[in-house]
């Protein structure tokens, strides 16, 4: 798959015949759970990628002339494995070992069969479980198969763990060697093993949703789906492993932040911050939803991550206006999350909480500082957020030139077209009120 921002462009795309557009749509919708099965009867992510790639490439050829087959899911699966079984027969060729033998055996037998008997449900859900090996570290678990299945390039990657993309390019391939090099197996983990896997996997569907929530571009259909596949497999986890807590306050966490997808741009497509939104435009059904499992988490003996990060968009849903929010209760649930994950974007969305229960300066103090000194800390002058945060801080606390500077550093910073206006007209608003008051101190 292509490494390409979707938001990137000019907007316009060639027009494409329906054999592109079904292939289109495959690749985004379906790449994952075609790629899920693959690997499993394959045992090796990397043929896996590159057999189903060519089977792409021969479907816009085959398509264009053959037209679109019946069944196009199943047509990939099968081509895909075809060049998989022509992979292990050119090696047959000089000294197979017995486990490819093996494979190809398998694999023969396996031409027409669509799916595989599992105790995951999900193809998606078991590739997630199988990426995320305990040999490997958990952000490389986590990031490898938001590269793989998920189909999130090394740039939102490497936002989404405030790192330099080629850092994260470097970590993407530092996993796929070592499992090249200690062989280890693409299988499926048993019932037993998923608890000590879940909080990877916890983490790669909570980050599908983040980064297709947290796009800014108006009426994004295939971000929009991306969202609701997150839902979908948080609400599958949930079937599969119903006794643990942070499974519920995922799910949780999920439904209640997709409960404002409507309100979060004007009639015109403009971005409304939460302050901003109609509150009666929020999915009262979502809410209620990811009440009932807030509650079903706290429940148990032990809260996580995902369970206070619910409890405090809980506190945002039951608000009936901006004003109405309990910002005290909120900075207190922010003060034990930091506890529990003392990550800078936990510290930054905690400073922005203070600001608005004790005043922009109280939240300036509390901002992680930038530091190069303090590894990590440096990666905050290329964090777009940090600047938008800083800059809505600086100006309510009156501080023109620092706000304006930060408002700059977003706006570059900033891959989204609607982001970038919305930022633009907040730094125009500082500058038209600050024109009026001195024209107003002249006139005095």
């Amino acid at each position: 798959m292509a490494d390409t921002d979707p938001g990137s462009g000019s907007g316009r795309s060639p027009r494409l015949n329906a054999a592109e557009v079904t292939i289109d749509a495959l690749v985004k919708h379906e790449w994952g759970s075609v790629l899920a099965v693959l690997v499993s009867h394959i045992n090796d992510l990397q043929l896996a990628e590159d057999v189903l790639q060519d089977a792409v490439i021969s479907a816009l050829t085959h398509w264009k002339s053959a037209g679109i087959p019946d069944n196009p899911k199943a047509w990939l699966l099968r081509t895909a494995r075809n060049r998989a079984v022509d992979h292990f027969r050119r090696r047959s060729s000089y000294l197979i070992k017995q486990s490819e033998l093996a494979i190809l055996q398998a694999l023969q037998q396996r031409v027409d069969e669509p799916e595989l008997d599992s105790a995951i449900p999900d193809e998606r859900l078991r590739l997630m479980f199988t990426c995320c090996h305990p040999v490997l570290t958990s952000d490389a678990q986590i990031a490898l198969t938001l590269k793989t299945l998920c189909g999130l390039s090394t740039v939102e990657i490497a936002r989404a763990f405030i790192l330099p993309e080629a850092t994260m390019a470097q970590r993407l391939v530092r996993a796929k060697r070592k499992i090249r090099d200690d062989s280890i197996p693409y299988a499926e983990p048993g019932k037993r093993e998923l608890p000590q896997r879940l909080e990877s996997v916890l983490g790669v569907i909570y980050l599908i949703f983040n980064q297709s929530y947290s796009c800014t571009d108006y009426q994004d259909h295939a971000r929009e789906a991306l969202c609701n596949e997150a839902l979908y497999l948080s609400d599958t986890l949930l079937d599969l492993l119903p006794a643990e807590p942070e499974v519920h306050g995922l799910n949780a966490l999920l439904y209640l932040h997709s409960s404002r997808r409507a309100a979060r741009f004007d009639d015109a497509g403009n971005l409304l911050m939460l302050d901003q939104q109609d509150r009666k435009k929020w999915d009262q059904t979502s809410i209620e939803h990811g009440n009932r499992m807030l509650k079903s988490a706290v429940g148990f003996s032990r809260v996580g991550v995902y369970t206070l990060q619910a409890a405090i968009s809980a506190e945002h849903a039951k608000a009936m206006t901006s004003d109405a929010t309990d910002w005290q209760a909120i900075v207190q649930l922010y003060s034990h999350l930091y506890a529990l994950n003392p990550s800078l974007v936990v510290k930054l969305n905690r400073a922005v909480a203070v600001s608005f229960a004790d005043g922009a300066a109280a939240g300036l103090a509390a901002m992680p500082a930038v530091s190069p000194d303090v590894p990590g800390r440096d990666e905050l002058a290329s964090y777009q957020p940090y600047h938008a945060a800083m800059a809505d801080l600086h100006a309510r606390n009156g501080s023109r030139q620092d706000a304006e500077h930060h408002y700059d550093k977003a706006i570059t910073l900033s891959g989204s077209v609607r982001e970038k206006a919305y930022l633009r007209a907040q730094l125009k608003a500082l500058q038209d009120s600050t024109n009026e008051a001195v024209i107003a101190t002249i006139e005095v």
